[in-house]
């Protein structure tokens, strides 16, 4: 089981942004790995941190969560998508600069493996939601369904660079390319964004007239997306690098689809039950019969036994919905109720009467 997102960061469910955020910076700094190494102990916490920050300081991802739970949101920290410790950097390298942080700036503590190896002025793309409904059907046997979405792609005209064709770009001469400005104070090391390139270690002299400068443009793109059997309203598809494309060779980011399963006008989801009514009259209930009931895959045959009470419950099993990621059916459950006439005819009137004597049971007179 995963735990309490709030719980992780030692915060309350009302708590603002700007708490998470701090909650958040003073795990990181006191789980990190760099400084605790060989503690398992320690990394997994750095983890957890970074995965409830993922979701919490994000106001959306926030409210999803609060409502649905995990079963609402995906982390990347995650256990499932979680590489490198030092990804996180990347991710939340905001969290780690700015005045407030170490006295002032990033700490070389975190920031030079964090952005070492060719990275240091890539940044990852941002994750897109797309929300799509399915039916109960759909839910049943799955479904494959073309998404159409805009999504941020690099520029043709310029392929990427920012820079219009036939120029190129010129190292900052502030940074010396690197993207970044580091200044010492004793025993760490403040590293900071550069604020002429704006981290790209690069000068665009003469920037493309398509995109301006940007080295991006939004597109249109179709996705075929696969809807697995035993979805249900909250459950989250991701598709790994389907998001916008990521800044100076940073990886993209990913695509979350939200599935909203529609009502049917006819049988209401419990899980993975599926449940309907249907009504019979007292004799009915009373004798017995037999009856077609609507079921997903068409019509079944519903047995009503003798003695049925009002409100009970029959049961047509393994016709439900399947349960995600499982060969479980659930079941389809109908609900009676009896229809008790208002009115009698005389010579039925008269035979209901002669059965309640002949039991010995008062009841009124004409």
């Amino acid at each position: 089981m995963e735990k309490d997102y709030y719980e992780v960061l030692s915060v309350s469910r009302d708590c603002s942004q700007e708490d998470i955020k701090k909650a958040f910076r003073k795990m990181a700094l006191k789980y990190h790995p760099d400084r605790n190494k060989g503690n398992e102990e320690a990394e997994k916490k750095f983890k957890e941190a970074a995965a409830a920050y993922e979701v919490l300081g994000d106001s959306k991802k926030r409210a999803q969560y609060d409502q649905f739970g995990h079963a609402g949101v995906h982390s990347r920290f995650g256990q499932a998508g979680f590489q490198d410790v030092h990804d996180i950097f990347s991710s939340f390298r905001d969290i780690f600069e700015g005045g407030d942080f170490f006295g002032g700036g990033f700490n070389s503590f975190f920031g030079e493996r964090a952005f070492s190896s060719g990275m240091k002025n890539a940044i990852r793309g941002a994750d897109l939601r797309y929300r799509m409904e399915v039916s109960l059907l759909d839910v049943l046997r799955g479904a494959n369904k073309v998404i159409s979405y805009e999504v941020e792609r690099g520029c043709d005209g310029c392929k990427g660079s920012g820079a219009r064709p036939g120029t190129g770009t010129e190292n900052c001469t502030e940074c010396k390319g690197s993207g970044r400005l580091t200044r010492r104070q004793g025993f760490f090391a403040f590293s900071s964004t550069c604020p002429t390139c704006q981290g790209a270690g690069t000068i665009i002299k003469s920037p493309c007239g398509v995109c301006f400068g940007t080295g991006r443009r939004k597109k249109k793109e179709k996705l075929e997306v696969h809807i697995p059997p035993g979805v249900d309203t909250g459950t989250h598809l991701r598709l790994s690098q389907k998001g916008e494309s990521g800044h100076r060779g940073g990886q993209p980011g990913d695509l979350y689809v939200q599935i909203v399963v529609k009502e049917n006008s006819k049988l209401a989801r419990q899980g993975s039950d599926l449940k309907g009514s249907v009504t019979i009259s007292y004799l009915q209930a009373l004798l017995g019969t037999k009856m077609q009931v609507d079921s997903l895959e068409g019509k079944k045959e519903l047995v009503i036994p003798k003695g049925t009470q009002h409100g009970d419950f029959i049961m047509l099993r393994k016709e439900g919905l399947p349960e995600l990621n499982s060969k479980k059916r659930g079941n389809l459950v109908y609900q009676v109720h009896i229809r008790i006439p208002v009115k009698l005819r005389r010579r039925e009137e008269e035979q209901l009467r002669e059965i309640a004597k002949s039991k010995g049971e008062s009841v009124l007179n004409n």
